[in-house]
């Protein structure tokens, strides 16, 4: 069995497959291109379209995250070789973190402590109950579920939306056109989770942006897609909504000239909500490959759906 990973820290991720599986064939994509070809399986971040172009004998690829947008758009990725995904694998607990960090960031006002601090200007913000403070979280996959869990046992009533129905112990669900009105028309923070698909492009558009409750506030560890980032910052300068915490965005790098580097009620943080942790993810690997070499029927990836 011969794998091939590309992923920052490569190396580790070869040392362990490697460790676990002694009889394979563990190579990263530095390897040179001859001795790379003839992969039996892809374990692979955002791969280059050559290295999905030069293999001709795929039994499977492993995409080594949540999110396998970047992965289905790669120029050469074969039609009928089975994808699967990382389910978690210790990314759920990162991404509550940062859900959590920027509710409260918003809940203790302390971008308004921030502005304060720049005229010296001593004055405590009023603190509300938790319980007026209703979270949304948009995507209830294994991710989303794990935040919005964890958000609902910080205190904070949780209204979860996905595109079916869904039921998670403490959290009111929604589903549908009409069930995401609802749910936005109630939130003060607003996390975006989703995948990125056709249906889920500019999800929050300006009308949807405008359905939230004067002074909310957006948070977005999902896809950068998910937000038309014109009509976010029309609803920032407006003063409809307080601010954002955004950590994925339409083009990445986020460009120096981009507006949002500099705006006063935007927090920038460089797509680092959730990075894969190796530790957890590698059993989940391991076991990946095991089951595609037994046979073993997986639940793979539906290109179409684009999740």
């Amino acid at each position: 069995m011969k794998i091939v990973v590309h992923i920052d820290e490569a190396a580790q991720w070869q040392a362990a497959l490697e460790e676990a599986l002694p009889q394979a064939t563990v190579l990263t994509s530095e390897a040179p291109a001859d001795e790379r070809k003839d992969a039996d399986y892809l374990a692979v971040w955002k791969a280059p379209a050559h290295l999905l172009q030069e293999q001709t004998q795929l039994k499977g690829i492993i995409n080594l995250g949540a999110g396998v947008d970047y992965l289905l758009k790669t120029p050469g990725l074969p039609s009928d070789v089975p994808i699967v995904k990382l389910r978690d694998a210790g990314m759920g607990e990162l991404m509550a973190d940062y859900a959590l960090y920027g509710v409260l960031h918003f809940y203790r006002s302390m971008d308004r402590y921030s502005e304060q601090q720049k005229s010296a200007t001593w004055e405590p913000q009023e603190v509300v109950e938790k319980s007026q403070w209703p979270v949304g979280v948009l995507g209830l996959g294994a991710i989303g579920s794990f935040v919005a869990s964890a958000l609902q046992q910080a205190g904070f009533p949780v209204l979860g939306w996905s595109r079916s129905p869904k039921q998670i112990s403490g959290v009111h669900c929604f589903h549908g056109d009409d069930g995401l009105s609802e749910l936005l028309g109630q939130v003060q923070s607003l996390i975006t989770i989703l995948p990125d698909t056709s249906a889920t492009q500019h999800i929050l558009n300006a009308e949807r942006l405008a359905q939230l409750p004067q002074g909310a506030n957006v948070i977005n560890p999902g896809r950068g897609s998910l937000i038309d980032e014109q009509a976010l910052l029309e609803a920032l300068g407006s003063g409809h909504l307080r601010g954002a915490l955004l950590d994925v965005f339409q083009e990445e790098p986020l460009p120096a000239d981009h507006p949002l580097w500099q705006h006063p009620k935007v927090i920038v943080t460089p797509h680092m909500a959730a990075p894969t942790p190796l530790n957890d993810a590698i059993d989940q690997v391991i076991a990946y490959l095991h089951a595609f070499e037994s046979g073993e029927k997986l639940s793979t990836i539906n290109p179409e759906a684009g999740y």
